[in-house]
């Protein structure tokens, strides 16, 4: 069988307006080279920012079709976007997507001029599950000291095995909140790997060096309290956080994997929030800008 192309191919032209993408097959170490999908291109004469994206799914589903929409967002925000299909539970329990994803990252960075321009700087981004794995790829990061990461992007992320908080009871999540505990009890089948960070980033005990921090949940988000009370414990930790939460409906996250032109209000605001953090990481002395009157900024210590 022929070895998969290990860098991408050219990019296919927009369809119908339809932003631009190419798959290609992403080396992992020893294992089977990895699917992923690369939105957006290096663009001439600068560089870009190059993001990893996981989709969502609960860790045991979802693809590359379904992570398209947060996918595209991130790449209308102006950043080169390799999202990846990483093995998902019960067939591949922790921390198969963690190792995965942090070899795709590395593989990234090796490449990140081809990619995305000589100065291109490195990012990790993710929806629910994808969020998860994106905290716990920036903390495998930061431990093993490589790749630099320029920051992280969580949106409604699913970061506590617990699945019990407020947000949760109160949104009444019924089957899907059924899907998000058997999930969980998928990806970790030993009850001692709850305990351990990067399969649980809200029960991490050291959240020092970890990247500067988008987070973004919703009023209506399940997941809201688990991702509000992470971005609390980073802001303790020093970490530079700005966290965006609407208060109109979104329907997340199970919205996050609509298709394109069916999230109505919420995904140009969130557009604008990628964008902004993203641009925000060559002026760290800027001030965030609001981008709609339905979003609230917080900036470090202004969380109550």
């Amino acid at each position: 069988m022929s070895t998969p192309p290990s860098l991408p191919a050219p990019l296919a032209p927009p369809l119908g307006g339809a932003l631009a993408w190419a798959d290609q097959w992403i080396p992992v170490g020893a294992g089977e080279p990895l699917k992923a999908r690369v939105y957006g291109s290096r663009p001439r004469g600068r560089s870009a920012p190059l993001v990893l994206h996981f989709h969502g799914g609960a860790f045991v589903a979802g693809g590359l079709d379904s992570g398209a929409t947060v996918a595209g967002l991130l790449a209308e925000a102006g950043a080169v976007v390799v999202s990846l299909d990483y093995p998902l539970a019960p067939a591949h329990p922790f921390p198969a997507a963690i190792e995965a994803g942090h070899a795709a990252l590395t593989w990234m960075h090796r490449h990140r001029s081809r990619l995305a321009g000589q100065s291109a700087t490195v990012w990790v981004a993710g929806e629910e599950a994808g969020g998860n794995l994106a905290a716990a790829v920036a903390l495998m990061a930061r431990d093993r000291r490589s790749p630099p990461l320029a920051g992280q992007i969580l949106m409604s992320p699913m970061l506590d095995p617990c699945v019990a908080t407020a947000s949760l009871r109160d949104a009444d999540a019924g089957p899907v909140g059924c899907l998000w505990a058997d999930g969980w009890h998928q990806y970790l089948p030993g009850a001692a790997d709850a305990d351990h960070p990067y399969a649980a980033p809200a029960s991490a005990m050291r959240l020092t060096g970890v990247p500067r921090t988008l987070l973004i949940t919703a009023q209506d988000d399940p997941l809201r309290d688990e991702a509000r009370a992470y971005a609390r414990r980073l802001r303790d930790a020093g970490v530079e956080v700005d966290e965006a939460f609407l208060d109109q409906p979104t329907g997340w996250p199970c919205a996050c994997k609509q298709p394109a032109g069916a999230q109505a209000a919420w995904a140009p605001v969130v557009r604008g929030q990628f964008q902004a953090f993203l641009q925000r990481a060559h002026a760290p002395a800027a001030v965030p800008v609001s981008a709609s009157s339905s979003i609230q900024n917080r900036r470090p210590g202004s969380l109550s």
